[in-house]
C-alpha cells in the first residue's frame, strides 16, 4: 500500500467512526437521544434511567452528574430536555439549528460551547473536485450537575471518548468540566491529524507542479485544496479566543483547576493554526509557481510559432514577388530560374531555422 494511502487510513482509524450509536441504551425522551448516563464519583451507574430520573437522583444526593448525548434533535424533541435542565432559550436555538461558529458562552452557572470537529476525506487521487475536509458540529451544555452534548453531522463521535473517560474514574470524578475539556481536547487533537493529512496532499501537488509531467490542469487541484483549507480554517481559527477565555478565566462550572488543561488544548490549537497558515502560504507559492510555469510555456509556444512564421515568410515573399503580373522581371526566361528560386528559398529557410535553433527558439 502506498505511503499516502497508509497515512489516510491511519487518520481515518484515529478519527473513529462517523456516527456514535455504540451504546444500546436509548432514552424514551426521543429518537435523537443516543444515551443518558448517570455518573457518581467517576463511576458509571450500571442501570439505565431516563434523563428526568437521573437528574432527580443527582440533585437529591448532591453527588455526580448526568451526561445526556443527542444526535441532530428536532425542536420538539429538544424542548422537553431544555425545560428539564433549564437551558437558556438562545443556546437552545443555536443547538437545534446548528451552523454556528465555534464559541463559548456563559449563561449564569452554565457554559454553552460550540465545536466544529473535522475529518479528513480519504481519496485515491486528488482532483479539481475532490472533497478533502468534512466538518460537523458538537454543542456542549455544561452545568454543575449535567453535561448535554448535541452532535450534528457525521464527524465528532463521542462514543470512544466516553469509554476513555470511563476508564479514568479519577478524571471523570472532577465533574462536567472534565467532559468539556475532554471534548475540546479530542476535537483539537483531530485538527492536528487532519492538518498533517492536508499537508501531505499539498506536498503531492507541489511535487507534481515541479515535475517534468506537470500539466496545466494542476491549477484546479491547487484551487480546490485552497477551498478545502479555507473550510478547515473556518472551523479552527474562531476557537482560539474561546479556549483562551477558558484557559485564563475561571468560568463556572470550569473552575481554576481546569485552566492548565484548557491552556494545553489552546497550545495545540495554536500549533494547528500556525500549520494552516503555513499551508495556505505554501499553496499561494505553489499556485504562483504553477502560473509562472504556464506563462513560460505559453511564451515558448509563442516563440516557436513566431519562428516558424518567420521561416515561412521567406518563401511567401519570394513567391509573392514572382506572382506579380509584370512582363519584364529578372530570370523569367532563364531555363534554370525555377529550380534556382526553389533552392534560394530552401537555403534561406535552412539558414533562418538554424539561427532560431541556435538561439533556443526551436
Amino acid at each position: 500500500m502506498p505511503i499516502a494511502r497508509k497515512l489516510r487510513h491511519a487518520v481515518r482509524r484515529t478519527l473513529g467512526p462517523r456516527v456514535d450509536l455504540s451504546h444500546p441504551a436509548r432514552s424514551p425522551l426521543g429518537s435523537s437521544v443516543v444515551n443518558c448516563v448517570l455518573y457518581e464519583d467517576g463511576v458509571r451507574h450500571p442501570a439505565a434511567c431516563p434523563a428526568r430520573e437521573a437528574l432527580h437522583r443527582v440533585r437529591r444526593s448532591g453527588r455526580g452528574f448526568v451526561w445526556l448525548g443527542l444526535h441532530e434533535p428536532s425542536t420538539d424533541e429538544f424542548a422537553g430536555i431544555a425545560e428539564l435542565f433549564g437551558l437558556h432559550p438562545l443556546a437552545v436555538e443555536d443547538a437545534v439549528t446548528a451552523h454556528q461558529r465555534p464559541k463559548v458562552e456563559r449563561y449564569e452557572e452554565m457554559l454553552f460551547a460550540v465545536f466544529k470537529p473535522c475529518g479528513y476525506v480519504e481519496h485515491e487521487q486528488l482532483t479539481a473536485t475532490s472533497e478533502v475536509v468534512e466538518t460537523g458540529e458538537i454543542m456542549v451544555f455544561t452545568g454543575t450537575d449535567f453535561v448535554i452534548t448535541v452532535r450534528h453531522g457525521r464527524h465528532g463521535s463521542l462514543g470512544p471518548l466516553r469509554e476513555a473517560l470511563e476508564a479514568d474514574p479519577d478524571q471523570l470524578a472532577k465533574g462536567p468540566a472534565a467532559v468539556l475539556h475532554a471534548i475540546a481536547d479530542q476535537v483539537v487533537d483531530n485538527y492536528l491529524l487532519v492538518a498533517e493529512a492536508v499537508q501531505h496532499d499539498i506536498d503531492v501537488v507541489e511535487t507534481a507542479v515541479f515535475s517534468a509531467e506537470a500539466g496545466r490542469g494542476d491549477a484546479g487541484r491547487i484551487y480546490q485544496l485552497k477551498r478545502e483549507l479555507l473550510e478547515f480554517k473556518r472551523a479552527v481559527a474562531p476557537l482560539s479566543r474561546p479556549l483562551e477565555h477558558l484557559a485564563t478565566r475561571p468560568l463556572a462550572p470550569a473552575g481554576p483547576e481546569f485552566q492548565p488543561y484548557f491552556r494545553d488544548v489552546a497550545e495545540h490549537l495554536a500549533r494547528t493554526t500556525e500549520q494552516i497558515t503555513s499551508c495556505d502560504a505554501l499553496l499561494d507559492s505553489v499556485l504562483q509557481a504553477h502560473l509562472a510555469q504556464v506563462t513560460v510555456a505559453q511564451n515558448e509556444d509563442m516563440r516557436k510559432i513566431t519562428a516558424w512564421a518567420a521561416i515561412i515568410a521567406v518563401p511567401t515573399m519570394v513567391c509573392g514577388v514572382y506572382g506579380m503580373n509584370f512582363e519584364h522581371m529578372p530570370e523569367l526566361r532563364w531555363t534554370y530560374g525555377y529550380p534556382f528560386v526553389l533552392g534560394l528559398m530552401a537555403t534561406a529557410c535552412f539558414v533562418i531555422h538554424r539561427g532560431f535553433r541556435r538561439n533556443g527558439w526551436l
